[in-house]
Protein backbone atom coordinates (compact mmCIF):
# COMPACT_ATOMS: atom_id res chain seq x y z
CA UNK A 1 0.00 0.00 0.00
CA UNK A 2 1.64 3.34 -1.32
CA UNK A 3 1.85 6.12 1.54
CA UNK A 4 0.08 9.63 0.21
CA UNK A 5 2.75 12.21 -0.47
CA UNK A 6 3.58 14.58 2.29
CA UNK A 7 1.92 17.38 0.04
CA UNK A 8 -0.88 18.19 -2.72
CA UNK A 9 -1.32 20.36 -5.25
CA UNK A 10 -3.49 23.52 -4.73
CA UNK A 11 -5.49 23.67 -8.24
CA UNK A 12 -6.89 27.07 -7.29
CA UNK A 13 -3.52 28.64 -6.40
CA UNK A 14 -2.05 27.24 -9.58
CA UNK A 15 -4.30 27.79 -11.99
CA UNK A 16 -4.78 31.51 -10.72
CA UNK A 17 -0.62 32.09 -10.65
CA UNK A 18 -0.38 30.54 -14.24
CA UNK A 19 -3.36 31.65 -16.08
CA UNK A 20 -2.94 35.67 -14.41
CA UNK A 21 0.53 35.84 -16.15
CA UNK A 22 -1.31 34.85 -19.61
CA UNK A 23 -4.75 36.64 -19.80
CA UNK A 24 -2.17 40.12 -19.21
CA UNK A 25 -0.37 39.43 -21.93
CA UNK A 26 -3.75 38.44 -24.15
CA UNK A 27 -5.38 41.56 -23.33
CA UNK A 28 -2.88 43.34 -23.50
CA UNK A 29 -2.59 42.71 -27.01
CA UNK A 30 -5.93 42.06 -27.16
CA UNK A 31 -7.05 45.78 -26.56
CA UNK A 32 -3.87 47.52 -27.99
CA UNK A 33 -4.99 45.65 -31.34
CA UNK A 34 -8.40 46.70 -31.16
CA UNK A 35 -8.49 50.38 -29.13
CA UNK A 36 -4.82 51.28 -29.93
CA UNK A 37 -2.11 51.86 -27.21
CA UNK A 38 -2.87 52.17 -23.81
CA UNK A 39 -4.21 56.16 -22.70
CA UNK A 40 -3.13 58.61 -19.07
CA UNK A 41 -6.37 56.82 -17.84
CA UNK A 42 -4.99 53.07 -18.25
CA UNK A 43 -1.52 54.65 -16.63
CA UNK A 44 -2.92 56.44 -13.93
CA UNK A 45 -5.35 53.69 -12.70
CA UNK A 46 -2.41 50.91 -13.23
CA UNK A 47 -0.48 53.22 -10.84
CA UNK A 48 -2.58 54.22 -8.50
CA UNK A 49 -3.97 49.96 -7.73
CA UNK A 50 0.33 49.17 -8.16
CA UNK A 51 1.15 50.92 -5.10
CA UNK A 52 -2.34 50.95 -3.26
CA UNK A 53 -2.21 47.04 -3.42
CA UNK A 54 1.51 46.73 -3.35
CA UNK A 55 2.05 48.90 -0.03
CA UNK A 56 -1.05 47.18 1.54
CA UNK A 57 1.49 44.29 1.18
CA UNK A 58 4.17 45.85 2.51
CA UNK A 59 3.34 48.44 4.80
CA UNK A 60 0.14 46.66 6.13
CA UNK A 61 0.38 42.69 5.43
CA UNK A 62 4.42 42.82 6.18
CA UNK A 63 5.50 45.83 8.95
CA UNK A 64 2.34 46.39 10.47
CA UNK A 65 0.57 43.19 10.88
CA UNK A 66 3.18 40.65 10.67
CA UNK A 67 5.99 42.48 12.77
CA UNK A 68 3.73 44.94 14.91
CA UNK A 69 6.25 47.80 13.96
CA UNK A 70 3.73 50.31 14.71
CA UNK A 71 0.25 51.17 14.90
CA UNK A 72 -2.28 52.13 12.91
CA UNK A 73 -6.16 53.44 12.84
CA UNK A 74 -9.30 51.83 11.83
CA UNK A 75 -9.13 53.74 8.59
CA UNK A 76 -5.42 52.68 7.47
CA UNK A 77 -6.65 49.50 8.70
CA UNK A 78 -9.15 49.08 6.69
CA UNK A 79 -7.63 50.68 3.82
CA UNK A 80 -4.75 47.51 3.72
CA UNK A 81 -7.80 44.92 4.07
CA UNK A 82 -9.37 46.07 1.28
CA UNK A 83 -6.54 46.59 -1.07
CA UNK A 84 -4.10 43.74 0.21
CA UNK A 85 -7.23 41.48 -0.85
CA UNK A 86 -6.74 43.10 -4.25
CA UNK A 87 -3.31 41.72 -4.34
CA UNK A 88 -4.08 38.45 -4.17
CA UNK A 89 -1.60 37.08 -1.38
CA UNK A 90 -4.54 35.48 0.63
CA UNK A 91 -5.97 37.22 3.88
CA UNK A 92 -3.80 39.25 6.71
CA UNK A 93 -4.27 36.23 8.88
CA UNK A 94 -2.91 33.57 6.37
CA UNK A 95 0.03 35.78 5.44
CA UNK A 96 0.61 36.78 8.69
CA UNK A 97 0.56 33.26 9.98
CA UNK A 98 2.73 32.06 7.35
CA UNK A 99 5.63 35.21 7.75
CA UNK A 100 5.84 34.71 11.25
CA UNK A 101 6.92 31.01 11.13
CA UNK A 102 9.12 32.10 8.14
CA UNK A 103 10.89 34.37 10.49
CA UNK A 104 10.75 31.41 13.30
CA UNK A 105 11.99 29.27 11.52
CA UNK A 106 14.06 30.63 8.34
CA UNK A 107 15.98 28.42 5.93
CA UNK A 108 14.97 25.33 7.88
CA UNK A 109 12.19 22.71 6.77
CA UNK A 110 9.40 24.28 8.92
CA UNK A 111 10.28 27.45 7.10
CA UNK A 112 6.63 27.83 4.54
CA UNK A 113 8.69 29.07 1.64
CA UNK A 114 12.52 28.45 3.15
CA UNK A 115 15.05 29.59 0.41
CA UNK A 116 17.09 26.53 0.99
CA UNK A 117 14.51 24.17 -1.38
CA UNK A 118 15.73 26.68 -4.16
CA UNK A 119 14.86 29.64 -6.16
CA UNK A 120 11.68 28.47 -7.77
CA UNK A 121 10.46 26.83 -4.49
CA UNK A 122 10.81 29.89 -2.51
CA UNK A 123 9.56 31.98 -4.88
CA UNK A 124 6.59 30.43 -5.99
CA UNK A 125 6.66 26.51 -5.89
CA UNK A 126 5.24 26.62 -2.17
CA UNK A 127 2.33 28.27 -2.95
CA UNK A 128 1.31 25.85 -5.68
CA UNK A 129 1.01 22.95 -3.24
CA UNK A 130 -0.23 22.45 0.14
CA UNK A 131 2.02 20.84 2.99
CA UNK A 132 0.09 19.16 5.68
CA UNK A 133 2.38 20.81 8.39
CA UNK A 134 2.13 24.20 7.34
CA UNK A 135 -2.01 24.34 7.15
CA UNK A 136 -2.69 27.23 9.35
CA UNK A 137 -4.52 26.86 12.66
CA UNK A 138 -3.67 30.77 13.46
CA UNK A 139 -2.50 30.15 16.70
CA UNK A 140 0.15 32.77 16.45
CA UNK A 141 -2.00 35.42 15.05
CA UNK A 142 -3.96 35.32 18.06
CA UNK A 143 -3.88 39.21 18.08
CA UNK A 144 -4.70 39.91 14.76
CA UNK A 145 -7.83 38.04 15.79
CA UNK A 146 -8.73 40.69 17.74
CA UNK A 147 -9.52 43.07 14.79
CA UNK A 148 -13.01 43.19 13.43
CA UNK A 149 -12.01 44.48 10.41
CA UNK A 150 -9.70 41.50 9.82
CA UNK A 151 -11.48 38.86 10.83
CA UNK A 152 -14.27 41.01 8.50
CA UNK A 153 -11.62 40.80 5.51
CA UNK A 154 -10.71 37.18 5.82
CA UNK A 155 -14.32 35.89 5.46
CA UNK A 156 -14.67 37.84 2.50
CA UNK A 157 -11.57 37.84 1.04
CA UNK A 158 -12.50 36.77 -2.58
CA UNK A 159 -15.17 38.93 -2.89
CA UNK A 160 -12.94 42.29 -1.67
CA UNK A 161 -9.76 41.12 -3.58
CA UNK A 162 -12.27 41.11 -6.87
CA UNK A 163 -13.96 44.15 -6.37
CA UNK A 164 -11.36 46.19 -4.92
CA UNK A 165 -8.29 43.98 -7.55
CA UNK A 166 -11.12 44.19 -10.86
CA UNK A 167 -14.54 45.64 -10.80
CA UNK A 168 -12.65 48.97 -9.42
CA UNK A 169 -10.37 49.86 -11.65
CA UNK A 170 -12.46 48.53 -14.88
CA UNK A 171 -15.24 51.05 -13.05
CA UNK A 172 -12.84 54.15 -13.26
CA UNK A 173 -11.69 53.45 -16.42
CA UNK A 174 -15.72 53.90 -17.40
CA UNK A 175 -16.47 56.80 -15.67
CA UNK A 176 -13.65 58.80 -17.18
CA UNK A 177 -13.02 57.01 -20.61
CA UNK A 178 -15.78 54.49 -21.37
CA UNK A 179 -15.58 50.84 -22.78
CA UNK A 180 -12.49 51.43 -24.08
CA UNK A 181 -10.82 52.37 -20.88
CA UNK A 182 -13.09 50.29 -18.84
CA UNK A 183 -11.27 47.54 -20.68
CA UNK A 184 -7.92 48.90 -20.44
CA UNK A 185 -8.09 49.31 -16.58
CA UNK A 186 -9.66 46.11 -15.84
CA UNK A 187 -6.29 44.72 -17.89
CA UNK A 188 -3.57 46.71 -16.64
CA UNK A 189 -5.09 47.82 -13.31
CA UNK A 190 -6.41 44.40 -12.58
CA UNK A 191 -4.11 41.59 -14.67
CA UNK A 192 -1.20 43.42 -15.44
CA UNK A 193 -0.87 45.08 -11.72
CA UNK A 194 -1.42 41.64 -10.05
CA UNK A 195 1.38 39.85 -11.80
CA UNK A 196 4.05 42.79 -10.88
CA UNK A 197 2.37 43.04 -7.32
CA UNK A 198 2.77 39.14 -6.84
CA UNK A 199 6.37 39.08 -8.61
CA UNK A 200 7.64 42.04 -6.49
CA UNK A 201 6.41 40.27 -3.10
CA UNK A 202 7.53 36.32 -4.27
CA UNK A 203 11.61 38.31 -4.86
CA UNK A 204 12.08 38.66 -1.53
CA UNK A 205 11.22 34.80 -0.64
CA UNK A 206 13.47 33.97 -3.20
CA UNK A 207 16.25 36.81 -4.20
CA UNK A 208 16.65 38.25 -0.94
CA UNK A 209 17.68 35.12 0.37
CA UNK A 210 20.15 34.05 -1.93
CA UNK A 211 21.64 37.19 -3.96
CA UNK A 212 23.23 40.32 -1.91
CA UNK A 213 25.22 41.40 1.13
CA UNK A 214 25.00 40.68 5.01
CA UNK A 215 25.94 43.21 6.71
CA UNK A 216 24.66 42.50 10.00
CA UNK A 217 24.04 38.98 10.54
CA UNK A 218 24.68 35.49 8.97
CA UNK A 219 22.00 33.64 10.49
CA UNK A 220 20.01 33.22 8.03
CA UNK A 221 19.96 33.67 4.54
CA UNK A 222 18.81 36.73 4.13
CA UNK A 223 20.79 39.71 2.22
CA UNK A 224 20.68 43.41 1.28
CA UNK A 225 20.29 44.75 -1.83
CA UNK A 226 19.36 48.22 -3.42
CA UNK A 227 17.75 46.78 -6.60
CA UNK A 228 15.39 44.63 -4.96
CA UNK A 229 14.38 47.38 -2.50
CA UNK A 230 14.32 49.86 -5.51
CA UNK A 231 11.64 47.20 -7.41
CA UNK A 232 10.25 45.85 -3.67
CA UNK A 233 8.92 49.38 -1.65
CA UNK A 234 12.12 49.00 0.15
CA UNK A 235 11.76 45.79 1.14
CA UNK A 236 15.50 44.59 -0.56
CA UNK A 237 16.91 45.63 2.75
CA UNK A 238 16.32 42.01 4.51
CA UNK A 239 19.58 41.42 5.92
CA UNK A 240 18.86 44.31 8.24
CA UNK A 241 15.08 43.40 8.70
CA UNK A 242 16.06 40.00 9.27
CA UNK A 243 18.43 41.14 11.95
CA UNK A 244 16.20 43.87 13.58
CA UNK A 245 12.61 42.42 12.84
CA UNK A 246 10.15 44.78 14.23
CA UNK A 247 11.88 48.21 13.11
CA UNK A 248 9.14 50.06 10.60
CA UNK A 249 12.06 50.97 8.44
CA UNK A 250 13.83 47.79 5.97
CA UNK A 251 16.26 50.87 5.00
CA UNK A 252 17.14 52.44 8.23
CA UNK A 253 19.43 55.37 6.45
CA UNK A 254 17.69 58.67 5.04
CA UNK A 255 18.98 58.08 1.56
CA UNK A 256 17.83 53.96 1.28
CA UNK A 257 15.21 53.83 -0.64
CA UNK A 258 12.31 52.49 1.32
CA UNK A 259 8.64 53.94 -0.16
CA UNK A 260 7.20 52.01 2.52
CA UNK A 261 9.15 53.31 5.16
CA UNK A 262 8.50 56.66 3.97
CA UNK A 263 4.53 55.85 3.41
CA UNK A 264 4.51 55.46 7.48
CA UNK A 265 6.62 58.52 8.63
CA UNK A 266 3.69 60.48 6.55
CA UNK A 267 0.81 58.80 8.39
CA UNK A 268 2.52 59.03 11.66
CA UNK A 269 2.52 63.06 10.58
CA UNK A 270 -0.98 62.64 9.70
CA UNK A 271 -1.75 60.93 12.96
CA UNK A 272 -3.08 58.22 11.86
CA UNK A 273 0.27 55.74 12.44
CA UNK A 274 1.72 55.52 16.41
CA UNK A 275 4.88 54.01 18.31
CA UNK A 276 6.85 53.98 15.26
CA UNK A 277 9.32 51.17 16.46
CA UNK A 278 13.20 51.78 15.38
CA UNK A 279 16.49 50.34 16.38
CA UNK A 280 18.74 52.71 18.15
CA UNK A 281 21.60 53.65 15.98
CA UNK A 282 23.98 51.96 18.63
CA UNK A 283 22.55 48.40 18.06
CA UNK A 284 22.77 48.82 14.63
CA UNK A 285 26.47 49.69 14.46
CA UNK A 286 27.70 47.13 16.83
CA UNK A 287 25.60 44.38 14.57
CA UNK A 288 28.08 45.47 11.51
CA UNK A 289 31.32 45.68 13.64
CA UNK A 290 30.44 42.51 14.53
CA UNK A 291 29.89 41.30 11.02
CA UNK A 292 32.96 42.74 9.65
CA UNK A 293 34.93 41.61 12.33
CA UNK A 294 33.97 37.90 11.88
CA UNK A 295 34.08 38.38 7.93
CA UNK A 296 38.11 38.80 8.47
CA UNK A 297 38.46 36.92 11.61
CA UNK A 298 37.73 34.02 9.27
CA UNK A 299 39.90 34.92 6.30
CA UNK A 300 42.57 35.02 8.55
CA UNK A 301 41.88 31.88 10.21
CA UNK A 302 42.01 30.32 6.92
CA UNK A 303 45.49 31.47 6.86
CA UNK A 304 45.89 30.47 10.74
CA UNK A 305 46.58 33.82 11.75
CA UNK A 306 45.83 34.50 14.99
CA UNK A 307 43.37 36.62 15.74
CA UNK A 308 43.21 37.28 19.41
CA UNK A 309 45.09 40.91 19.86
CA UNK A 310 42.49 42.10 17.11
CA UNK A 311 39.51 41.25 19.13
CA UNK A 312 40.45 42.27 22.05
CA UNK A 313 41.38 45.78 20.77
CA UNK A 314 37.69 45.55 18.54
CA UNK A 315 35.74 44.46 21.62
CA UNK A 316 37.35 47.44 23.56
CA UNK A 317 36.91 50.19 20.34
CA UNK A 318 32.86 48.44 20.11
CA UNK A 319 32.30 48.63 23.95
CA UNK A 320 33.46 52.50 23.68
CA UNK A 321 31.46 53.20 19.94
CA UNK A 322 28.18 51.11 21.89
CA UNK A 323 28.08 53.69 24.67
CA UNK A 324 29.06 57.20 22.83
CA UNK A 325 26.08 56.59 20.42
CA UNK A 326 23.93 55.60 23.50
CA UNK A 327 25.08 58.61 25.15
CA UNK A 328 24.28 60.68 21.82
CA UNK A 329 21.11 59.99 21.57
CA UNK A 330 20.17 59.98 25.28
CA UNK A 331 21.39 63.65 24.90
CA UNK A 332 19.20 64.60 22.05
CA UNK A 333 16.47 63.21 23.87
CA UNK A 334 16.97 65.42 27.25
CA UNK A 335 17.82 68.11 24.02
CA UNK A 336 13.96 68.16 23.43
CA UNK A 337 12.37 68.05 26.88
CA UNK A 338 15.24 70.51 28.91
CA UNK A 339 14.42 74.19 29.18
CA UNK A 340 16.72 76.69 27.34
CA UNK A 341 19.11 77.26 30.25
CA UNK A 342 20.18 73.50 30.11
CA UNK A 343 20.09 73.36 26.22
CA UNK A 344 23.50 74.71 25.97
CA UNK A 345 25.34 72.42 27.76
CA UNK A 346 23.76 69.62 26.61
CA UNK A 347 24.83 70.33 22.71
CA UNK A 348 28.36 70.72 23.82
CA UNK A 349 28.23 68.02 25.42
CA UNK A 350 26.69 66.08 22.27
CA UNK A 351 29.66 67.87 20.22
CA UNK A 352 32.07 66.38 22.81
CA UNK A 353 30.45 62.95 22.26
CA UNK A 354 30.47 63.05 18.30
CA UNK A 355 34.68 63.59 18.61
CA UNK A 356 34.69 60.76 20.72
CA UNK A 357 32.85 58.48 18.02
CA UNK A 358 34.80 59.50 15.94
CA UNK A 359 38.10 58.86 17.12
CA UNK A 360 36.67 55.49 17.95
CA UNK A 361 35.35 54.99 14.58
CA UNK A 362 39.11 55.49 12.88
CA UNK A 363 40.40 53.58 15.76
CA UNK A 364 37.90 50.49 14.04
CA UNK A 365 39.24 51.33 10.85
CA UNK A 366 42.93 50.94 11.67
CA UNK A 367 41.84 47.32 12.86
CA UNK A 368 40.34 46.28 9.68
CA UNK A 369 43.39 47.74 8.04
CA UNK A 370 45.54 45.58 9.96
CA UNK A 371 43.80 42.51 9.12
CA UNK A 372 43.41 43.12 5.90
CA UNK A 373 47.21 43.68 5.55
CA UNK A 374 47.82 40.76 7.33
CA UNK A 375 45.79 38.64 4.97
CA UNK A 376 47.24 40.00 1.91
CA UNK A 377 50.87 39.49 3.35
CA UNK A 378 50.08 35.75 4.17
CA UNK A 379 48.25 35.36 0.91
CA UNK A 380 51.40 36.65 -1.20
CA UNK A 381 53.83 34.48 1.03
CA UNK A 382 51.69 31.69 0.22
Amino acid sequence: MSEEPPYRINWLNSVFLIATPILALAGIIGHWSYFGHPGLIELFVFICFYFACGLSITVGYHRLFSHRSHTAKWPLVLFYSIFGAGAFQNSILEWSSDHRRHHKMTDSDEDPYSASKGFWYSHMGWILIEEDKFANDFSNVKDLQQSKIIMWQHRNIFLIGAVSGFFLPALIGWFFGGLSAAIGCFVWGGLARIVFVHHGTFLINSAAHIWGTQPYSEKDSSRDSFWLAFLTFGEGYHNFHHTFQTDYRNGHKWYHVDPSKWWIKIFNYAGLNTRLKSTPKHSIEVAKVNMRFKKSAKKLKAKNISTNSFESRLTNCRDKLRSCLYEIQKAKRELKSKASKSKEAIKIRINEMKVSSKKIRNDLREIFREMKFEYKSAKTAV
